[in-house]
């Protein structure tokens, strides 16, 4: 997993609330049996007709093409619980979603994937697609280590991450890895266990 410190990009206005995991990415592109392959159908339904791009749709535009910054409204991920959605999100090439609020489930497989979901208020949200519709190709800059989003003219917000998930995004860890991390620890213990089990049978 690609470790998250600190980098600055564009923020994508996505102006819609209780965004489901369907949206995000559709069933039909769920019998791939990898982890990979899923970025080029996100919001597939969303931006696509009849196999053309969808003018409208706001990573179809420029400069939002390619944003590494996604704004959204509350209860950004709801419906089912497929972990495709973070993993489209990441591969895609989306590193941050900004909303007032997450489905939980969605919101902590995306630490897991190396995808910073940032939790708001939604004065906050106003503001920040305000600042987009003002200024297209409006960027922020954000901060893990210091827990801070800001601009460069004079905004500054601080968020909330646990200490563990944290931990995981900053050193480019998921679940697997972070266990590894013990895994001398786990090979004497196995190794003691084994020994101890002999002795008893």
């Amino acid at each position: 997993m690609k470790s998250f410190t600190r980098f600055t990009g564009i923020a994508a206005p996505l102006d819609a609330a209780n965004v489901d995991t369907d949206a995000i990415i559709p069933k039909q592109f769920l019998k791939r049996i990898e982890r990979t392959g899923f970025g080029e159908f996100l919001f597939y339904e969303w931006r696509y007709e009849d196999g053309k791009e969808k003018t409208d749709f706001v990573l179809n535009k420029e400069p939002y093409r390619h944003a590494p910054i996604l704004l959204a409204r509350k209860n950004f991920g709801c419906g089912s619980s497929r972990e495709h959605a973070p993993w489209a999100i990441a591969e895609y090439g989306i590193r941050v979603i900004i909303a007032p609020s997450f489905a939980d489930i969605f919101y902590n497989n995306c630490f897991k994937n190396g995808v910073l979901p940032i939790i708001l208020p939604e004065k906050d949200l106003e503001f920040l697609f305000e600042k987009t519709s003002e200024m297209p190709g409006y960027q922020l800059a954000i901060d893990l280590e210091k827990q801070r989003i800001q601009d460069t003219w004079g905004y500054m917000a601080e968020f909330e991450v646990a200490p563990y998930r944290k931990n995981q995004l900053l050193k480019g860890l998921d679940e697997i890895g972070s266990t590894l991390q013990a895994a001398e620890k786990i090979n004497s213990f196995e190794s003691t266990h084994k020994i101890f089990y002999k002795l008893e049978v």
